[in-house]
């Protein structure tokens, strides 16, 4: 079963049980226990998930956090549980901020059981962050938050790649917030810098609220017209079209792809990931196998993970190449037509066996 199935299972469990959850021990046993099992660790071995971790700070002796997460006997993640329902801000994370900063572990999670606030210290090193880098709402997600969540999962964990990207996921979250506040409340900064660039008279009171309503339609178009073209490219090619309820971000997301990057994905290189995909589906989910398109190359990989290559096509030129991998190591094969994948059968389920 792959994250998003479980993730989608606690979701459930929380429409279902939240209301009932009347304490914290509650809240943990219903919906915190498994989500950390979710990502991959033993609720139940005391070595690797250890309940009522101490660790004496100070004056503070004796203080308990919930759980801490470890993996090859070094704590990886501190989790400070409150009951569901409980509102969460970095104010009430008072333990885990003094824990964070006596222990090894790099990440803090906050929780009530259907957020979860991942911290770290970006900031100041050892001294927890005042702001989450990222934060997962169990009721409403999308595919990319899963991605990043995969990062935390015990087969995945990687303290240096989480690391490298939580600036990046850190401060893009914050920039998305100010993005949807000036989507439904335009600010006088940028209705000022709009209307700067196409009214020439004088921007009094009234003229600023008028345009602020301008913008706030145009903004609003123009987010339908890019997700109006997408579908429009779907619907054109039904084997490029979007997952089933996929949200308007995601399209949005999608489309910014398509538009900057300048890659072209060719129904050679559609028909060879199928192929591709028919010869894995029986030893992993049709799910796990992923095409990512790039200008020199199109690969596939599993899990949408760049660590986990499965192959590559090389289609640009008249001479076609299949990559295969070994070790991750990449052994271009000339190819004269995209059946000839087939023969190689064996070897692509080798290299999906390598990752487990």
């Amino acid at each position: 079963m792959d994250l998003i199935d479980r993730v989608n299972e606690i979701s459930k469990r929380i429409k279902t049980l939240g209301t009932t959850l009347q304490t914290e021990e509650a809240t943990k046993n219903a919906l915190i226990m498994p989500f950390i099992q979710a990502l991959g660790y033993d609720v139940f071995n005391p070595i690797e998930v250890i309940p009522e971790f101490t660790t004496d700070h100070g004056v503070k002796k004796g203080e308990k956090v919930d759980y801490a997460v470890t993996k090859d006997n070094e704590i990886i993640m501190l989790f400070e549980c409150k009951k569901f329902g409980a509102e969460l801000s970095p104010g009430h994370a008072s333990q885990l901020y003094r824990y964070f900063s006596v222990s090894e572990a790099r990440f803090g999670v906050l929780t009530n059981g259907a957020t979860y606030m991942f911290f770290t210290d970006l900031d100041k090193p050892n001294q927890m962050d005042a702001k989450p880098f990222f934060t997962l709402d169990m009721q409403k997600f999308e595919k990319q938050e899963i991605d990043e969540l995969k990062k935390f999962t015990k087969p995945s964990f990687n303290l240096d790649e989480i690391l490298n990207t939580a600036s990046d996921l850190k401060y893009t979250n914050e920039v998305k917030k100010i993005l949807n506040a000036e989507v439904e409340n335009p600010s006088d900064d940028l209705v000022r810098f709009f209307t700067a660039k196409i009214y020439s008279g004088r921007l009094t009171q009234p003229v600023l609220e008028q345009f602020r309503l301008i913008v706030k339609r145009a903004h609003k178009q123009f987010i339908t017209d890019k997700i109006n073209e997408r579908l429009e490219t779907a619907l054109a090619h039904p084997e490029l079209s979007v997952k089933d309820n996929a949200s308007p971000s995601v399209l949005l997301n999608e489309v910014s792809v398509e538009l900057d990057n300048g890659v072209v994905t060719t129904e050679e290189e559609i028909e060879a990931y199928n192929i591709v995909k028919a010869i894995l589906r029986t030893k992993a989910g049709a799910s796990r196998i992923v095409m990512r398109d790039t200008k020199s190359y199109c690969g596939v990989l599993l899990d949408d993970n760049n660590r986990k290559p499965l192959c590559r096509f090389h289609f640009n030129a008249k001479q076609k190449y299949l990559g295969l991998m070994t070790d991750k190591v990449e052994t271009r094969v000339p190819i004269e037509s995209i059946d000839d994948i087939f023969e190689h059968a064996d070897k692509l389920v080798e290299t999906l066996n390598e990752y487990g």
